[in-house]
């Protein structure tokens, strides 16, 4: 990991209009949480559902779109990247940084919101509130490679990844059981299911399959963007 180009990306990403952006769901879910403990529908079931549908299913992909693609995609954008790309850093360290930077962002802004909301419903019953922060976390990484790949690949990231997340992991995950069994979103599921004894927590995924499809998709996703990157540093020389 780089410590300098970590911090540039760090301050790009933090700047005032992703910033927004990266609080705005995030408190919409905090809020949402402590409204539904003062009117008293904060049982584990509703709690279950806001945590699924909207921290893993909504909040998280959203998230990690937004920190994946941002990490990255306008450096490649505008050409800034190639004065990285100039410097004697090996394309892995770049990625890696980037990838890094993407998975403390969505930590902060998606993980940690996750656990305030559950603990603000429900506190640590069935110690769903935990299992639901491990399982963003664990989604998130997956997440941020994808989208950083994804971004390091295409002009059109963004959109590609709404369509990603808004079709293949929300309207074909939820009915058709091949694209549930295929989806992050149902890794991450699996992890959090493994970890909390609430009934209303089911994943269609096995803990044994999720895992290992986790880290495979993670390690495959930053080795596409390490070897594109590689082509992009080629071109340019050219």
């Amino acid at each position: 990991m780089n410590p300098t180009i970590a911090m540039i990306t760090f301050r790009a990403m933090l700047g005032r209009r992703r910033a927004l952006l990266l609080l705005l769901l995030p408190a919409l879910l905090v809020f949402m949480a402590l409204g539904l403990r003062m009117i008293g529908e904060n049982d584990l079931e509703v709690s279950a559902g806001v945590l699924q549908r909207f921290a893993l299913a909504t909040l998280l992909p959203l998230l990690a779109l937004i920190a994946g693609t941002g990490v990255i995609g306008p450096e490649i954008d505008d050409g800034q990247i190639m004065y990285v790309l100039t410097k004697p850093i090996p394309r892995q360290v770049i990625v890696l940084t980037k990838l890094a930077v993407a998975v403390v962002l969505i930590a902060a802004f998606a993980a940690v919101p996750t656990l305030l909301a559950g603990l603000l419903m429900t506190g640590t019953s069935e110690w769903m509130s935990p299992a639901f922060t491990v399982g963003v976390l664990a989604g998130g990484v997956a997440y941020g490679a994808v989208f950083v790949a994804l971004a390091v690949v295409s002009r059109n990231a963004v959109t590609i990844g709404l369509l990603y997340a808004l079709v293949w992991e929300t309207l074909l995950g939820n009915f058709a059981p091949g694209a549930r069994s295929a989806s992050i979103q149902q890794w991450a599921l699996s992890v959090t299911d493994a970890l909390t004894g609430a009934s209303y927590v089911t994943s269609t995924v096995d803990l044994g399959v999720a895992i290992p499809l986790l880290i495979a998709v993670t390690v495959a996703a930053t080795l596409l963007a390490v070897l594109r990157l590689r082509t992009l540093s080629v071109a340019s020389a050219e």
